[in-house]
């Protein structure tokens, strides 16, 4: 089963230290987001992926930065597959397909810039 859970804008984070990790949970066959800054410019988004769970090919037209927080998931940019695992990023070019699958319960933190 499959459902994306978007929990509300996370508010009261300006200056102040916030644990990413600690910010989204995991919930069982489900991916859950929390937006942490949403503006014209780009977006940052934290994501909690259930082990399994994933996201299908699709593009988008800005360039987009993934980093793995906890856990380890494979993305595949273009149809070369990436395994990732904790502490690791890589940047997925505007316009070029891709995917993504959990292997692990796994948390990213997801920037994207528009141009």
């Amino acid at each position: 089963m499959h459902h994306n859970i978007n929990l509300p804008a996370t508010q009261g984070l300006e200056a102040r230290v916030a644990n990413l990790k600690e910010l989204v949970s995991y919930q069982e066959g489900s991916i859950v987001s929390r937006t942490l800054i949403d503006k014209k410019a780009g977006t940052v988004t934290l994501f909690a992926f259930a082990a399994g769970q994933g996201l299908s090919e699709h593009t988008a037209p800005y360039d987009a930065l993934v980093q793995v927080l906890e856990g380890e998931v494979e993305i595949a940019i273009a149809g070369q597959p990436f395994r990732l695992k904790s502490g690791e990023a890589i940047i997925m070019p505007a316009n070029q397909p891709h995917a993504l699958r959990a292997l692990t319960n796994f948390k990213m933190l997801l920037t994207m810039i528009r141009s």
